[in-house]
């Protein structure tokens, strides 16, 4: 599944093509995506793209007569087209600018989503989101006071969306082994001084990974259109049985809500 890096290297791949450009129309292929795809979202069409933003893993397209959100769900990506290409079975949704170019959403498994917010207004799914994780709003001492008496595992805690978004499996691995902690701890069983020292953990993880995805693939006019991940640069996460980079133990696996979760007993406690 794509996670926040991913999302915001997508964001910053079709930014360039799309910003300042009209909307001629909006053709939709499959409605049925992980929520129905709203007529409403012909009201966009004649519009001028103002600002291509991004909530959590949601890109915003923002027009003055409302935006549209797009989710990538489980397997879904954007492609600029720059020249006619018949549509795939699996290609859902088409932004066609006035300059002729489309932006195409494909989606094999359809949990991905595109939706209507009237202008000045928020969609109900970003209401209760947390803050952004490479933001000034979101720190140590936040994880700290919101972990108090809470007895799930630490790595749960953090992937909780009103916590802190954009903390997806892959990065909460490596975040907690940067940091040092056991991803099995009670959160409020984490001291202060160790959720100082996670939340810069997650802010510098989820920064290498969006430069590092950045730098690998620029070109969103190519056949997938999707960004490069920071596979080459994990530590631990998909790295079971195999020596730990810092100590050499071999680094152990168990399931945290349903999740594979990687660790070192020795270097994280």
């Amino acid at each position: 599944m794509p996670e926040l890096p991913e999302v915001e290297t997508t964001r910053r791949g079709v930014s360039p093509f799309l910003l300042g450009q009209q909307i001629a129309r909006i053709e939709v292929r499959q409605r049925g995506l992980r929520w129905p795809v709203p007529e409403a979202l012909a009201l966009l069409e004649g519009q001028v793209i103002e600002k291509v933003s991004r909530r959590a893993k949601y890109l915003v397209i923002e027009t003055a007569m409302g935006s549209a959100l797009v989710h990538l769900g489980m397997s879904g990506a954007l492609r600029i087209l720059t020249e006619v290409q018949a549509p795939g079975k699996h290609d859902h949704v088409d932004l066609v600018l006035a300059g002729g170019q489309v932006m195409r959403f494909t989606d094999p498994r359809r949990f991905g989503a595109w939706l209507y917010v009237p202008p000045g207004e928020q969609h109900q799914l970003l209401g209760k989101l947390g803050p952004e994780p490479l933001t000034e709003a979101f720190d140590g001492q936040r994880l700290f006071e919101l972990s108090r008496k809470r007895q799930i595992p630490v790595k749960t805690f953090i992937m909780d969306n009103a916590v802190v978004v954009g903390v997806g499996n892959i990065y909460a691995n490596e975040a907690l082994f940067m940091a040092g902690i056991d991803p099995r701890r009670p959160a409020g069983n984490v001291s202060q001084e160790r959720y100082l020292k996670l939340a810069e953990a997650i802010k510098a993880v989820l920064a290498r990974a969006i430069e590092q995805g950045g730098t690998t693939l620029k070109d969103f006019t190519a056949a997938d259109g999707k960004p490069g991940y920071f596979a080459q640069e994990l530590k631990v996460y998909g790295r079971k049985g195999l020596p730990c980079p810092a100590c050499g133990a071999e680094l152990r696996e168990v399931r945290i809500g349903g999740r594979s979760t990687v660790y070192c007993a020795l270097c994280q406690r």
